[in-house]
C-alpha cells in the first residue's frame, strides 16, 4: 500500500506502509534463524552465567562473585591471561602494520605483483596438520634453523621450550594471516584511489609541496581508519585461534611463554570445573568487549572528520 504526502514546499512523495499480512510473513521468515539463535547462543550464554554464579553444578547453590573472585587471584589463569596479552599486543598490530605496507607495495606498478598476491594467499590454503609439520621442522631441535645455526658457528635453541617460543607462534601468526589482510588493505587502497578520498584534497596536499609519505599519513590513512579497525579486530580474533597450533605444537602443557588462556580453559574443562570455566569465559569475553569497543571509540575519533 501506498499513501502520499505532501510537504509545505510541494513535493509529492508516496510512502509504503507494510500490512499486517507482509509483518507476519516477515516474522515468518525470520523464525528458523531467531530460533537458531536463541537456542545456540543466548541460551548457552545463560548457562555459562548461570554456572558462574553457583557452586558447582549439582547443588546449585548461588555463590555471587566469589568463583570471579577465585579465577581471578588463580595463579594459572594470571599467567595464561599474561601470556595472551602478550601475545595479542605483539602480534596483533605487527599484523595491521605489515599487511598495510605489502598492500601499498603491491599496489604500485612492480612486476610479478599477481605471483605475489598468490604467494602470500597461499598459507590460507595449507591444513593446520601441514603447518605443524612445517614448523617442527624448522624449528625443532634437531630442525633445519638449528642446522643453519650450528653451521654459521652458534649454539642450537630448543625454540618450543625456551623464551624464543612466543616469537616463533608469532611469526607463525603472520606468516599464516599477513596474505589476508594485505588482500583487504589493498581493496581499501583501490576503492579509496576512486571513490572515498576527494581528489581536490590529494591535488591541494601535491600543490602544497606535502610529500607521499605525508599523503599517506595525514589524509589516506584517515580515510582507512574503518578498514584499519576491521582487520585489527578480524586480527584480535585470530590471535585467540593460534591455540590450535600450540596445542599441535607443545600439547596440554606448554613451555611458560605459550601457555595461554585457551590451555587454561581446555584444561579446566577436563576437570570438568564448570563454575570455573565459566567465570573465566566471562571474564575474557568482557575484556573482548572492551578492547573492541576501545577499538571502535579510537577509529570514530580518529575518522569522525572524513565521514559525510
Amino acid at each position: 500500500m501506498k499513501k502520499e504526502y505532501v510537504t509545505e514546499d510541494g513535493i509529492v512523495y508516496k510512502k509504503h506502509s507494510v500490512s499486517m499480512k507482509d509483518r507476519r510473513n516477515s516474522i515468518l521468515f525470520m523464525l528458523p534463524s531467531i530460533l537458531g539463535v536463541m537456542v545456540f547462543f543466548i541460551l548457552p550464554f545463560m548457562v555459562v552465567i548461570y554456572y558462574s554464579l553457583v557452586d558447582n553444578p549439582i547443588n546449585h547453590q548461588f555463590v555471587g562473585l566469589d568463583n570471579f573472585a577465585r579465577i581471578i587471584h588463580n595463579s594459572s589463569f594470571q599467567q595464561a591471561a599474561k601470556h595472551t596479552a602478550t601475545f595479542s599486543l605483539v602480534a596483533v598490530p605487527l599484523a595491521v602494520i605489515l599487511s598495510l605496507v605489502m598492500a601499498m607495495i603491491l599496489e604500485e606498478n612492480i612486476p610479478m605483483k599477481s605471483q605475489f598476491r598468490t604467494f602470500f594467499l597461499s598459507p590460507m590454503m595449507v591444513p593446520v596438520a601441514s603447518i605443524v609439520l612445517i614448523w617442527q621442522v624448522l624449528f625443532d631441535y634437531n630442525g633445519a634453523i638449528n642446522e643453519f645455526v650450528k653451521n654459521l658457528g652458534g649454539t642450537p635453541i630448543d625454540w618450543f621450550k625456551s623464551d624464543y617460543s612466543q616469537v616463533v607462534i608469532v611469526v607463525l601468526f603472520l606468516w599464516k594471516n599477513l596474505g589476508y589482510n594485505m588482500i583487504l588493505f589493498m581493496s581499501a587502497l583501490s576503492m579509496s584511489a576512486l571513490s572515498a578520498i576527494p581528489r581536490d584534497v590529494l591535488e591541494v596536499a601535491t600543490l602544497e609541496s606535502a610529500s607521499e609519505f605525508q599523503k599517506f599519513w595525514y589524509i589516506k590513512l584517515r580515510y582507512l581508519s574503518s578498514t584499519i579497525l576491521f582487520v585489527a579486530i578480524l586480527s584480535l580474533i585470530n590471535s585467540f585461534k593460534v591455540f590450535r597450533e600450540v596445542y599441535l605444537l607443545a600439547g596440554d602443557y606448554p613451555y611458560d611463554t605459550l601457555y595461554m588462556l585457551q590451555h587454561f580453559m581446555n584444561n579446566t574443562f577436563r576437570e570438568l570445573d564448570y563454575q570455573k570455566l565459566s567465570a573465566a569465559a566471562i571474564i575474557m569475553g568482557i575484556v573482548m568487549c572492551i578492547v573492541i569497543g576501545l577499538l571502535f571509540f579510537a577509529e570514530d575519533h580518529y575518522g569522525k572528520d572524513v565521514e559525510g
